[in-house]
């Protein structure tokens, strides 16, 4: 299967959260998952899916994955997900696997935040009575790791920054961009995390010392979306903290990593019928599996499945590309008509893509060349030409129409 990458998602979080678990059961990668802090040496690197509905339904048609996949009209589209190694307290000033690792975090687009719901790891990432540990330290002791790091980067040159940029009354975000081109931070991100800040954008050789950590963890806010995932939900104390995480300025999903490692190794050995984000599952081959592999089963429907509707996992993924970083599904196809490429395969890819792209921007995102040589576009359902400042929809199947070559 060809794969299409969009954005990185990035897996974080103290050791022994359940965050290699989560990793393991988003791509089915190897890793090593073990009871104790640094489990993770390097980051691992993996395949996930974002679940959408497939359009060829809507059209009544048998597609031809390529760049993805499709199983019983849901198109899994592929994306790239890296586990970083746990965090521990002043990471930020290299203790524990320290800045290397601060450095891959915030490399990612979005960040998903594995905590422990149940209070059961110490802020080492030992083990720990269930509800010893306040899991809402978890986050705000992450939030601060990141933010310390960020400042340390940008307080290297800040001098020099804002002084040039009085001088130039061109803005702070030029030059910060640049400074932090390796994060993947834009121009947009500085100028909201100022506006948020209510800082002065001409004058900032006066902010004060609070003024600039402000605007720095505010940056990482916009620039680092996060999503927290409230791990462990089938440990005593985990519904309490549940609610208490909710009462944060993020997004939070009930989860348990295990339970959908456990479903898709099972349908992986063909044992069970699941796909990724169900709410339920079938035992296909009982005479295959022990009374106890059954009851481990049913354990997972009556405990995670019945209670919260999903292991969490899937929806923590499909949550951070669709919904937080704005994505949508786009489909290229070279014949309108037929819906094929020029190989005859029909509805062969998917493109995840932001949100307000247009056919245009879309071209070049399929080839560098097609964008050189764009003329029109040509939607598939109505078989309407459209122009390149056309603003493309979430399920679009579009045709590009170049002076050498279609999509």
């Amino acid at each position: 299967m060809q794969r299409s990458y969009s954005r990185l998602l990035g897996v974080v979080g103290k050791p022994n959260t359940g965050k290699s678990t989560f990793f393991s059961a988003a791509t089915l990668a190897v890793v090593d998952i073990a009871n104790y802090p640094f489990t993770t040496i390097k980051p691992n690197r993996g395949v996930g899916y974002v679940r959408t509905p497939c359009v060829h339904e809507d059209f009544k048609v048998k597609d031809d994955p390529r760049n993805s996949l499709c199983i019983d009209g849901t198109r899994l589209v592929p994306v790239e997900i890296v586990d970083i190694a746990g965090i521990v307290p002043d990471a930020w000033e290299g203790r524990g696997l320290g800045n290397q690792f601060l450095d891959e975090i915030c490399r990612a687009d979005v960040l998903i935040h594995v905590v422990d719901a149940s209070g059961g790891t110490d802020s080492e990432g030992k083990p720990c009575k269930p509800g010893e540990h306040d899991p809402l330290a978890d986050v705000r002791f992450l939030e601060r790791e990141i933010t310390m790091w960020m400042i340390n980067l940008v307080k290297k040159d800040w001098a020099k920054i804002s002084r040039t940029a009085e001088a130039d009354k061109k803005g702070i975000a030029t030059p910060l961009e640049e400074r932090l081109t390796g994060l993947g931070i834009k121009k947009a991100n500085v100028n909201e995390a100022v506006r948020r800040c209510g800082l002065n954008v001409d004058k900032p050789t006066l902010w004060s010392a609070d003024d600039f950590y402000r605007f720095v963890d505010v940056l990482r806010r916009v620039s680092k979306p996060m999503l927290i995932i409230a791990n462990k939900m089938d440990l005593p104390s985990a519904q309490v903290n549940l609610e208490r995480l909710k009462t944060l300025e993020y997004p939070v999903i009930p989860a348990s990593a295990e339970a959908e490692l456990a479903l898709r190794r099972a349908a992986e050995k063909q044992l069970i019928d699941y796909k990724p984000g169900d709410k339920d599952f079938k035992i296909l081959t009982p005479e295959k599996m022990s009374t106890g592999q059954i009851a481990a089963l049913n354990s997972i429907r009556e405990k995670i499945l019945t209670t919260n509707k999903s292991t969490g996992v899937q929806e923590a993924i499909n949550t951070a590309y669709l919904k937080m970083l704005d994505m949508i599904t786009i489909y290229p196809v070279e014949d309108p008509e037929h819906l094929t490429n020029h190989n005859g395969q029909v509805l062969p890819d998917v493109y995840l893509v932001p949100s307000g792209i247009t056919a245009h921007q879309f071209a070049y995102i399929i080839h560098s060349e097609l964008g050189d040589n764009f003329i029109y576009a040509v939607d598939a359902r109505n078989k309407r030409r459209i122009g390149e400042d056309a603003v493309l929809k979430n399920r679009d199947v579009i045709s590009i129409v170049s002076a050498k070559k279609r999509a």
